[in-house]
């Protein structure tokens, strides 16, 4: 299929984005008026944030690991908050079967 039957292809400029690995990326936009390149785009061989600034590219996004229930309760009791939770339970646990 040719421009003929598709039609005129609209303007087109490129910009150039670097990650922090140095991989360069040139994605095409269109040149309609008020039209702006986004500041960042995602590097498509490695998936960090690319910038336009070769020397200074955007830092890498840290993911935090998958934290487990038992995780995020022990960051909002200590050691001596669980041992007195157990005891309780333990307790409540052995007044139910009478010893």
């Amino acid at each position: 299929m040719g421009e003929a039957e598709r039609g005129e292809s609209a303007p087109r400029f490129w910009v150039s984005y670097w990650c922090a690995k140095g991989h360069e990326t040139r994605p095409s936009f269109s040149e309609e008026a008020g039209a702006e390149a986004p500041e960042t785009w995602d590097c498509p061989r490695c998936g960090f944030p690319a910038g336009q600034d070769e020397q200074n590219p955007p830092a890498p996004v840290r993911n935090e690991p998958y934290k487990t229930h038992l995780a995020y309760v022990k960051e909002r009791r200590t050691d001596e908050d669980g041992a007195a939770i157990l005891d309780e339970a333990l307790a409540a646990l052995r007044a139910r079967r009478g010893g």
